[in-house]
């Protein structure tokens, strides 16, 4: 019997060890967890680093305008009589003049061409860190706001509502009076679209978030996009100016055609 319970002790001790392997198991979860956590938190903080610009970005901002942009817009932006004063107008201003290139000027007339942008993405976020230090303003759009997953049939009926009177309803642009032009719509990226519709810049109103809701300025970047993506199904556009070009075309080149054909007929009658 003695004997019995010490092969059965044996036995017990032999069930209860655990697998050579375990350590290794437990130690490699472990490290799987720690890590999955500090990506998190890393991911986190680079966010919050990406939203909230650092002083040392606002300085780095303040270098380059003060040696870019104080001849017109003054050593603190207070403006001149060169420029207007910016403080006040918010980083979403400053991140559409410069990046779509029309600022700093090239030359003085009705309104700031568009042109080959003078700077990089780095320094236009230090351009706009640096003035949405000095006052509150519009800042820039988050990504969602901006990526085309809105509503596009909605986004099509507030841009014919608000914005095709100038800008045409498939975005094409148009004239304006003295000289000034409301710029083709169809190759801005959504951030630009967002940027100009809260900034109100040249002759454009500002839409705050009262007039349109940011939900909405997505959707109408949507239906610009599908514009840009879904070219008219009925063949050539004529520039998608409207009824005008398409009733002129017919006037010159159907009529014309008829009229030609009918002197052809009655000269081979003849």
């Amino acid at each position: 019997m003695p004997e019995n319970r010490k092969a059965t002790a044996r036995v017990s001790r032999k069930t209860g060890r655990r697998h050579p392997l375990a350590t290794v198991a437990l130690l490699a979860i472990g490290l799987v967890f720690t890590g999955g956590a500090y990506a998190a938190l890393s991911a986190t903080t680079a966010s919050a680093e990406t939203d909230i610009a650092s002083q040392q970005t606002i300085d780095e901002g303040k270098k380059l305008f003060q040696a870019n942009c104080a001849t017109c817009h003054g050593m603190s932006a207070q403006g001149t009589g060169n420029g207007p004063s910016l403080i006040g107008v918010g980083a979403a201003s400053v991140d559409f003049q410069v990046g779509t290139g029309r600022m700093p000027m090239q030359m003085n007339g009705p309104q700031a061409q568009q042109k080959p942008v003078q700077f990089t993405d780095e320094q236009i976020k230090q351009f706009a860190a640096y003035v949405a230090s000095l006052a509150p303003g519009p800042a820039i759009p988050a990504p969602e706001l901006v990526d085309g997953g809105g509503n596009a049939a909605n986004g099509a009926e507030l841009f014919r509502i608000n914005c095709a009177m100038c800008h045409n309803v498939a975005g094409a642009g148009g004239a304006l009076t003295e000289g000034k032009f409301a710029p083709e719509l169809t190759n801005v990226s959504g951030v630009h679209i967002y940027e100009a519709m809260v900034t109100g810049p040249q002759n454009m109103p500002a839409f705050n978030d009262l007039n349109i809701s940011p939900e909405d300025k997505r959707d109408i970047i949507t239906y610009l996009k599908y514009v840009q993506d879904n070219r008219s199904p009925g063949g050539f556009e004529l520039g998608s100016l409207g009824p005008v070009a398409e009733g002129l075309f017919i006037w010159i080149f159907g009529l014309g055609t008829i009229v030609a054909l009918t002197v052809w007929i009655t000269a081979k009658s003849n």
